[in-house]
């Protein structure tokens, strides 16, 4: 990978689900000032749909500017960027008509493609994770039954139910004569 394309990479963005880049920077690759750039967009309004071009919100640029770990240096932008898709570089390259733009294009193209194949690795990751998660819920349930039905076990091992005692009390409680029943009596008076 060329130097160049690991920068342009570096200012590639997804903003609403889209990788796109930065009017500024997309001016900086091609060697023209941002105003250039965007006079061009808006002189050439059919070629630059907005699907390939638009402008972003105060909220995006926001959360945009969170994520630059720069400063200000001459007081931030006067109005909002425009965001550049893959389709919306290469289309602009058509109508800057500078050799360098047609230089750079093929970079600009390489840089997206592989932002594209580093995000599908991890879209195929994060689904394996996903059913690898699904697969170990599934079996934590089936050994939790099993574990469940291993101490009911063990409870009543270690606490079996009292056995009733054999025989009966009479109240009184003495073992003597007049606590036993009228058949014993019968006998020891005989």
């Amino acid at each position: 990978m060329r130097p160049v394309t690991a920068e342009i990479e570096r200012r590639i963005f997804t903003i609403r689900g889209r990788r796109v880049m930065l009017d500024a920077d997309l001016a900086k690759v091609y060697g023209v000032t941002t105003a250039r750039l965007n006079e061009q967009v808006k002189r050439n309004p059919d070629r630059f749909p907005p699907d390939l071009v638009f402008q972003i919100t105060r909220r995006e640029w926001a959360v945009l500017i969170s994520q630059f770990a720069t400063s200000k240096i001459r007081g931030g932008r006067r109005k909002l960027p425009y965001v550049f898709t893959k389709d919306g570089a290469v289309m602009i390259a058509t109508v800057l008509k500078s050799p360098r733009a047609a230089m750079v294009t093929l970079q600009v193209v390489r840089a997206f493609n592989r932002m594209q194949a580093i995000l599908d690795t991890h879209a195929d990751i994060g689904i394996k994770i996903r059913e690898l998660e699904k697969t170990i819920s599934r079996k934590f349930r089936k050994h939790e039954k099993s574990i469940e039905i291993i101490f009911g076990a063990l409870n009543q091992l270690m606490n079996p139910p009292q056995t009733p005692v054999v025989g009966f009390v009479v109240d009184g409680g003495d073992k003597d004569n007049s606590s036993l029943g009228r058949r014993d009596r019968r006998r020891k008076s005989k």
